[in-house]
């Protein structure tokens, strides 16, 4: 692998993981148009774990409130620490069974440009109705159970490449009445088991191949991709603050029709 190519994917990984973008489709894309052999499942771990410590560094606050609260469950206190980290694991369980079963049953079978082509421009129009029609009343402070549980199932969608998975939580966190930055908030919280979970079964998958892992080249994607992934979140929360996801559906859109063209014109 040359070494532009490990820098691009990881800078790829840590900008598109946390904007409504797809990661999943644009590491796809990137390979596919540049004609690179597949990076590997080593410098997948290693992607996985730089956008993994983005969020702990960027939420340290919100992490070690978690940490905190979960410490406090000991002496039978259940602080908004401890609420937080329960609600982070009820939205993480339904994408951990449906991850697992499309492993298991074809999810490589998504992998697919035309997939991504619709799935880009498909989202886009939800993006766009989510954003005008959602109500801006509620802060993570507010949720329930039940609507960390939604927002855990649409995580779930996906798996399917093109949609992206901090999108689509934050589109169902706004159809549920929060503000942009609170869904944003939730969304890249929730990351962290998403992505720690993603990282482990590669890295597990990593061990039983036992294949040597090549360290600088993945100790060089974790330092992009967190790097990037810090950048990546705090212009998110930044934006989201004044203005909302119209940039990212004109995105979706342009990028959505060209892989139309590309595929069925040209």
């Amino acid at each position: 692998m040359s070494l532009l190519q490990l820098v691009v994917l990881a800078i790829v990984q840590g900008i598109t993981e946390f904007l409504p973008v797809s990661s999943s489709g644009h590491l796809i894309l990137v390979p596919h148009f540049f004609n690179w052999p597949d990076q590997g499942l080593a410098i997948d771990v290693s992607a996985h774990v730089g956008t993994l410590a983005a969020v702990l560094i960027y939420f340290w606050r919100d992490v070690g409130r978690m940490l905190a609260g979960v410490a406090k469950l000991a002496t039978g206190r259940f602080d908004a620490g401890a609420r937080l980290a329960f609600y982070l694991i009820v939205a993480t369980i339904p994408a951990l069974i449906v991850g697992f079963l499309a492993e298991h049953y074809g999810q490589d079978m998504l992998r697919r440009v035309d997939v991504i082509a619709f799935a880009m421009i498909g989202f886009a129009a939800v993006l766009f109705i989510a954003d005008r029609a959602g109500a801006t009343v509620r802060r993570v402070e507010d949720m329930t159970i039940g609507q960390a549980l939604i927002i855990g199932l649409a995580q779930c969608i996906a798996f399917i490449p093109g949609t992206s998975r901090s999108g689509i939580t934050m589109v169902a966190s706004r159809f549920m009445g929060y503000e942009r930055t609170e869904g944003a908030r939730f969304s890249f919280l929730l990351s962290i088991p998403a992505i720690a979970a993603a990282g482990l079964w590669e890295g597990l998958k990593l061990v039983r191949e036992g294949a040597d892992a090549p360290w600088a080249a993945a100790g060089i994607t974790a330092g992009l991709s967190a790097v990037t992934g810090i950048l990546a979140i705090a212009f998110m929360m930044t934006w989201l603050k004044n203005a909302g996801f119209m940039p990212f559906v004109i995105y979706r859109l342009l990028l959505g029709g060209a892989l139309i063209a590309y595929l069925y014109i040209f």
